[in-house]
C-alpha cells in the first residue's frame, strides 16, 4: 500500500505518446504493478513550482536502469520464465546513459506536466513518477544488442520506453503527533537493493499480511536485529554514542558536546541508495553532526533518542514508535495476530532530528523549475 496519494485524486498516465487522465489513469501501486522497469519518484515543492531534487532523481534513475539491465534484464522486460532473456551486459558509459535518460523522461515530462499543473488544487502538490520499461517485441526483433559494438547504447534505447505517472499529493506537516511514522519489524532485505525497481512492490505485498494495526512503515532485517531500511524509505536513528570518541564535536549554536551519533545501514548492506538519506548524510557533515553508517542494532534500542524516516515524498518524517516481533522467527505466522511485539516509543521529532529538518531549506538549491 502506498499511502500518499488519495485513491480519487487527480492523476495523469503519460505512455508510448497517449495521455491517460483520473478515471482512466490507474492508482500509482496499480501502474507500478502493471510494468516491469526501473524508476524513480519525486513530488512538486511550493506550490507546484519546482521538481524536489531532480538531478538526483534523474542520476538514480539512469543508475538503476544500468544496474538492471546489466545484472537481471528480467526485472526491465516482461518475459517468459521459461524462456529468459540472454544477452551480454551493455558496455555504455554512466554519462551516456544519464544523457538519454534525461532525454526519455524530458519529452514526456514536457507533454503531462504543464497540464496537471493547471488541474492541480489549491495546497495540493504533484507526485510524479518517472518507469522505464522495456518493450520485449522489439527486442526479439533487434539483432546483437549488447554484442559490444560502438552503437550499443543505440540499440538499448530503441527498446526501451519511458512511462509518466503523475498524481496529486498532500505533503505531510513536520513534527505534530498525528503526522509521526510507526513502524514494524516484519521481514528479510531485498535483492539488488541498489537499483530501484517497479517489481518490488509485488514482492513486498506478502509483508502486509504481517502489518500491525495503525503501522505506516513496514522495517526490514535479515537476522532480526539489524535494521536495514524501510519498505519505501530508509531509517535512521539518533543513538547514545562513546563519548571518548566525541571530543572536539559541537552542535552549531548549542555549545555542547555531541553525546549521540546518526545511524543509518550502509549501501552495501542491501539498501536503497536514496536521494533523501544522501541528502541526510550531507547536512550531517555540514553540521557537524556525527554519522555513523552502520545498521542500527535492535540490541542497543534503549541507546535510540530519535530515529527518523525519509523518502522523496515524505523527505524526513520522525517516528513515534517501533515495533518488533519476539521472538524473531515468529515471523513464520501467517499474519500479525500470531506474533508478539517489543514496542520501543519516541517522543515526538528530537533535537538532532529538527536540525535535519530546518537544514531542508537549503535542499530546495537542487530542485528543477516546473513549467505551466
Amino acid at each position: 500500500m502506498l499511502p500518499e496519494q488519495k485513491m480519487d485524486s487527480m492523476r495523469f498516465l503519460y505512455s508510448k505518446g497517449v495521455l491517460s487522465c483520473s478515471s482512466d489513469a490507474p492508482p500509482i501501486t496499480t501502474f507500478l504493478e502493471s510494468l516491469p522497469g526501473s524508476y524513480t519518484t519525486t513530488r512538486t515543492h511550493e506550490n507546484g513550482t519546482t521538481l524536489l531534487f531532480w538531478e538526483r532523481h534523474l542520476k538514480r534513475l539512469s543508475n538503476s536502469t544500468r544496474i538492471l539491465l546489466n545484472s537481471n534484464p528480467e526485472l526491465i522486460f516482461k518475459t517468459n520464465k521459461k524462456s529468459p532473456l540472454l544477452f551480454s551486459p551493455f558496455p555504455v558509459t554512466a554519462l551516456k546513459w544519464e544523457s538519454r535518460i534525461r532525454s526519455l523522461v524530458s519529452n514526456s515530462l514536457s507533454q503531462v506536466l504543464p497540464i496537471a499543473l493547471k488541474e492541480r488544487s489549491k495546497g495540493e502538490e504533484l507526485a510524479v513518477t518517472a518507469l522505464v520499461s522495456g518493450d520485449i517485441e522489439k527486442l526479439k526483433a533487434m539483432k546483437n544488442v549488447g554484442g559490444g559494438g560502438d552503437d550499443d547504447d543505440k540499440g538499448v534505447f530503441q527498446v526501451l520506453d519511458l512511462h509518466l505517472h503523475i498524481g496529486s499529493y498532500i505533503p505531510p506537516v513536520f513534527g505534530i503527533e498525528e503526522s509521526g511514522a510507526h513502524l514494524a519489524l516484519v521481514g528479510h532485505g531485498r535483492d539488488l537493493a541498489d537499483a530501484k525497481y517497479s517489481d518490488w512492490v509485488r514482492l513486498r505485498k506478502p509483508l502486509e499480511k504481517l502489518r500491525p494495526p495503525s503501522v505506516t512503515e513496514l522495517l526490514l532485517s535479515n537476522d532480526g536485529d539489524r535494521i536495514l531500511e524501510g519498505c519505501m524509505t530508509n531509517f535512521f536513528v539518533i543513538c547514545q554514542r562513546d563519548m571518548s570518541e566525541a571530543e572536539g564535536k559541537y552542535l552549531d549554536g548549542y555549545n555542547n558536546v555531541y553525546s549521540v551519533e546518526v545511524q543509518t545501514a550502509p549501501v552495501s548492506d542491501g539498501v536503497l541508495p536514496g536521494v533523501i538519506r544522501e541528502l541526510v548524510i550531507e547536512v550531517c557533515h555540514s553540521k557537524g553532526i556525527p554519522v555513523c553508517e552502520v545498521a542500527p542494532s535492535w540490541e542497543k534500542h534503549q541507546l535510540w533518542e530519535e530515529a527518523f524516516v525519509t523518502n522523496s515524498l515524505r523527505v524526513l518524517q520522525h517516528v513515534e514508535t517501533i515495533k518488533v516481533p519476539q521472538p524473531w522467527e515468529s515471523l513464520k505466522s501467517k499474519c500479525f495476530e500470531g506474533i508478539s511485539w517489543i514496542e520501543k516509543k519516541f517522543e515526538g521529532p528530537g533535537i538532532i532530528t529538527k536540525v535535519i529538518q530546518c537544514r531542508k531549506r537549503s535542499w530546495r538549491e537542487p530542485a528543477r523549475k516546473a513549467t505551466h
